[in-house]
């Protein structure tokens, strides 16, 4: 009977056309425009006081004329990226200097001219590829050189124009020191990207398990595979925030948040190269039991085992979203108790486990399981005081 039943389709919305789809355009358009103005304004508002300080710097200070290299040299230097990077603040500056520098020097040797200009920008995108291999340097070398030779020459002399961009590059990388930005927002995201994928591991082989279909296993294993390029982006975000907090006196505080979260992330490394060969090993133990009688894994136990670690482990990943230093060791702490309780139950015999594969399987675990703990910030006795007899 269930065969012979019809559903009615849900109704299909038609395209706007028209005035109405130039409205629909225009509202989406004002939507995510708004959004985007929102978000620049402190980044407007700090690129603004650099190129206005700049400028000021080097007329007031230095008497400068014209000093308009040394606010574009702050805003290139500064940039208008997602959060500031002193390296790549010193870099740009480095670049933006260097080529004010060559176009200066080579305009004196050579005068000013079309000719002149096409040997100084050809010199400068040499030197500055034998210089850096990066495209934003030599972009910025070659871009500053072409105007210097190619705008009239200021009042105080040629070098004055170096001058100014060294007073901008200075002055936006201070800015960069000082601009109140959160070290731990992006990483916080980078680790719950993890854990979520992390999770979704714990899950996946939890299901293959259940349902003795080693297709899961190798879902598991390739999703295992990806957590590396997680793993690594994490990594980048905490040696970005430990860069800052080195360089700037209003972050020193929070070198011991990002030590305690680059230890824990280490750890979590380790123990995801030990989840990638488990989940080799859980289709092993899957393929393996079809084909015997006896003995045979007890994969429903192995099963449970794997939903109780991932739901440990995701108690882990939630607790580095702490905010404070406080509430995130209470979360560590809990995450501890809950990772200890399943690494107690870490034995062939609690877990079913009858073959010498099952046997593996188990014996792989207690050494992720040991790495895991040690992510909440257990030493290594800690960790593996959990470990049972065997």
């Amino acid at each position: 009977m269930a065969d012979h039943m019809h559903t009615t389709p849900l109704p299909v919305q038609p395209e706007p056309k028209g005035w109405a789809k130039v409205k629909k355009f225009l509202s989406s358009r004002l939507r995510s425009g708004g959004w985007r103005a929102r978000k620049a304004l402190i980044p407007a508002a700090t690129s603004a006081i650099a190129a206005v300080a700049a400028y000021a710097f080097a007329s007031i200070i230095f008497g400068h004329s014209e000093p308009y290299f040394a606010a574009t040299a702050a805003l290139i230097t500064l940039g208008f990226g997602r959060d500031p990077h002193i390296r790549k603040a010193l870099e740009v500056a480095i670049g933006v200097t260097l080529g004010i520098l060559v176009g200066d020097t080579l305009q004196t040797l050579l005068g000013q001219g079309y000719w002149q200009a096409t040997i100084v920008v050809f010199v400068t995108i040499v030197l500055a590829r034998f210089i850096d291999s990066g495209v934003i340097f030599t972009t910025q070398m070659s871009i500053q050189s072409v105007l210097v030779v190619l705008l009239p020459l200021p009042p105080e002399g040629p070098l004055s124009r170096s001058l100014d961009a060294i007073i901008g590059g200075i002055i936006a990388i201070a800015i960069t020191m000082i601009t109140p930005v959160s070290l731990r927002k992006e990483t916080v995201a980078g680790f719950r990207e993890l854990f979520r994928s992390i999770n979704g591991v714990f899950r996946e082989l939890t299901h293959a398990l259940e349902t003795r279909d080693s297709r899961n296993g190798w879902v598991a294993l390739i999703e295992a595979r990806g957590l590396q390029s997680k793993i690594d982006a994490v990594r980048t975000e905490i040696a970005s925030a430990e860069e800052l907090a080195t360089y700037s006196p209003t972050r020193r505080g929070a070198r011991q948040d990002l030590e305690e979260m680059s230890r824990t992330l280490e750890k979590t490394d380790l123990a995801v190269r030990s989840l990638r060969i488990i989940a080799r090993r859980v289709i092993t133990v899957i393929d393996e039991i079809d084909g015997k009688d006896e003995p045979k894994d007890d994969l429903d136990e192995m099963a449970s085992w794997f939903a109780e670690a991932g739901d440990a482990v995701a108690v882990l990943g939630r607790s580095v979203s702490e905010p404070v230093a406080p509430g995130r060791h209470r979360s560590l702490s809990v995450a501890r108790d809950a990772l200890g309780s399943v690494t107690t139950k870490l034995t062939p015999q609690n877990l079913g486990a009858e073959t010498l594969h099952g046997e593996a399987l188990v014996m792989m675990c207690r050494p992720m399981m040991v790495d895991f703990l040690e992510a909440t910030g257990s030493d290594h006795d800690e960790a593996t005081s959990y470990l049972p007899n065997l």
